[in-house]
């Protein structure tokens, strides 16, 4: 292998004093948005914290291990580590999310023919259970692993140098490089990343549906609706036996109106 060139960041950069600080710095920026999105889900289906953290530390294994990932494969060549990290991160954010959706949809649709209830994503049981928690963990750590391997082998394609050379060749301070590589690009891309994920693997509320007296599926929205009318509607309390006098006495005003009336003149 030939020597490093002289732009971009050196050997160990990622991993060292600075880099470690940007990358915690990252990850504190970007799970906030987590706890942003938890805020503004509806005040009625707001997750508790418990199903929160376990919603979300879904994510941030699964993000741990891509970002070691990333890491340990930019230093094995003699190439930019700070341009090679940022195309498996690019590579990450968009083909590999789609593997992520894909790999999320086929695992749920397998877990729900086999009926095994606590690794449906989301679903802990009541009250939640640590054991379900773990079962997630392992089977979405499962779908970072294979859409890893995947970015991986399409890395082997040739060409990326040329890429990486056009990505970050025009900077020449390399601490510059680190921080649009380690903090700036992966807080915008994360946020959005996390965002989108954590809808997918979250307990779908809004889904969720009921079943009333008479068998039939009756939704949160419905039931709502249904009982505003009820609110709105004129007070029907009466009794019956009155009404239908009623309705009779204005019947024979009404014919009553009707009838010509006729004087006699003498």
């Amino acid at each position: 292998a030939g020597p490093r060139p002289a732009h971009g960041c050196g050997s160990g950069a990622l991993l060292g004093r600075f880099g470690v600080l940007l990358q915690a710095l990252l990850a504190l920026c970007a799970f906030s948005t987590l706890m942003l999105k938890r805020f503004k889900e509806p005040k009625a289906e707001r997750r508790p914290w418990r199903i929160w953290f376990y919603d979300t530390s879904k994510q941030a294994i699964g993000a741990l291990f891509i970002h070691f990932a990333n890491v340990f494969l930019s230093d094995l060549t003699e190439e930019d580590p700070c341009s090679l990290y940022l195309i498996n991160f690019i590579l990450d954010a968009t083909l590999g999310m789609l593997l992520i959706w894909l790999g999320v949809k086929v695992v749920s649709w397998i877990v729900q023919h086999k009926k095994y209830t606590y690794l449906v994503f989301g679903e802990y049981g009541d009250p939640p259970q640590a054991a379900a928690w773990i079962g997630q963990c392992i089977l979405y750590l499962l779908i970072m692993v294979f859409e890893k391997t995947v970015i991986s082998l399409v890395l082997l394609i040739p060409g990326w140098t040329k890429l990486q050379q056009i990505l970050l060749g025009y900077i020449p301070n390399p601490q510059l490089e680190l921080v649009l590589v380690m903090f700036v690009v992966p807080f915008i891309v994360n946020a959005i990343m996390f965002w989108v994920v954590d809808s997918l693997i979250m307990r779908k509320y809004k889904q969720k549906d009921t079943l009333d007296i008479n068998g039939s599926i009756e939704t949160p929205q419905a039931r709502r609706t249904e009982e505003s009318q009820v609110l709105l509607s004129p007070d029907m309390d009466f009794d019956q036996s009155e009404s239908d006098q009623d309705v009779s006495g204005l019947r024979g005003i009404n014919q009553k109106m009707k009838q010509p009336s006729y004087q006699v003149v003498i």
